[in-house]
């Protein structure tokens, strides 16, 4: 036999504890009353039992044995099948766990079904059972009472993003606001957040379905109300993390404009530099530029200079034998030769723009 977390109620009240499927089904069929079955992590063989015992439907026990599936509501016939994803938010590594419970709602009964020990059910079991007139009313009293406790879990899972979100809106505008790390967090929580709205997306049609067919499937007033509460915690909880996506995604593009700002202004104090050595290279260039000038017309005058010293020197030579000395016209040949080397050279250095 099948181990289960089982009871039976009666008008609201506990009156049996079957410890498996096949007891479950013999007291829920002598008492009349309304089951609440648990199945925790069940193999194929476990569903094929419960789903042979309970009359539930092959699609159904495929996609709650499979797991992994979106939150949804389907129905199949009287009975009613729902996947939900309870959360928790881990601050230390901000982080959001989410666990998977499916649930098969018949007139008589409700299964559920875990795959791992989060959701914890107990609380809502035990809410439920202290209030005994509201758990009489049935099935979908159950499935209302538990869809509530997983919606105000909620709640400190987005108080928790909230409250990283404004970490994160703190070191934005203050020191550090360009540190590429920040943007690494910011992508992360990001993602978290998006999951969670995959997690919740669904839930306001999913109550919103509920109501629309109680009418349809005879569904007390007071369920109905209990409901709407539900709905508009629903309501309330997607519309924070909607608002969280946003200030994240508005974060995200603050933080990359202040990242290029930055990049900008360190490139521009980097051309500024580029500029300054430029400007000290070119104002270098110039002097030396000049220099050159300055050593090309000293270098000419020098030569200029140099052909009359040339033949000055050699006429002033002390050699009894120099043919020009005894010579009538030497003198005037000397200063002639003199002058016409000197204004060659500087015709030369006049004509290659040295002078």
């Amino acid at each position: 036999m099948t181990a289960i977390d089982g009871r039976i109620y009666v008008e609201g009240r506990r009156a049996q504890c079957p410890s498996d499927l096949q007891d479950a089904a013999d007291d829920l069929e002598r008492s009349g009353g309304v089951a609440w079955i648990g199945l925790m992590d069940p193999g194929p063989d476990e569903l094929e039992a419960a789903a042979a015992r309970f009359g539930l439907h092959p699609l159904a026990v495929e996609d709650a044995h499979k797991g992994h599936q979106r939150p949804k509501l389907e129905r199949y016939g009287d009975t009613m099948f729902v996947v939900l994803r309870p959360a928790s938010y881990d601050d230390r590594h901000e982080c959001v766990d989410f666990g998977e419970v499916h649930l098969f709602v018949g007139p008589q009964f409700v299964i559920t079904v875990r795959h791992s020990t989060v959701p914890d059910l107990s609380a809502a079991r035990d809410a439920l059972e202290a209030e005994p007139e509201f758990l009489g009313l049935g099935p979908e009293a159950m499935l209302t009472a538990f869809l509530d406790v997983i919606v105000d879990g909620y709640a400190p899972v987005v108080a928790g993003l909230m409250n990283d979100i404004d970490e994160i809106e703190d070191t934005l505008f203050g020191k550090g606001n360009a540190d590429p790390a920040l943007s690494e967090r910011i992508y992360r929580l990001l993602a978290q957040v998006i999951a969670l709205q995959r997690a919740i997306g669904a839930l306001p049609n999913m109550v919103r379905g509920l109501l629309r067919g109680a009418d349809r499937y005879g569904t007390g007033d007071e369920v109905q109300n209990r409901l709407r509460n539900v709905l508009d915690h629903t309501i309330r909880v997607t519309e924070r993390v909607d608002g969280a996506r946003a200030l994240l995604e508005n974060a995200l593009t603050v933080h990359s404009t202040l990242v290029t700002m930055d990049q900008n202004e360190a490139m521009r104090r980097m051309s500024s530099a580029s500029l300054a050595q430029g400007e000290e290279s070119r104002r270098l260039a110039e002097e030396t530029i000049e220099q050159g000038e300055q050593v090309k017309k000293i270098s000419s005058w020098a030569a200029i200079l140099f052909t009359p010293t040339l033949v000055a020197s050699i006429y002033g030579m002390n050699f009894d034998h120099m043919p020009e000395l005894h010579w009538t016209w030497g003198y005037p040949f000397a200063v002639a030769l003199m002058l016409g080397f000197g204004f060659g050279l500087w015709g030369v250095f006049k004509l290659r723009r040295w002078l």
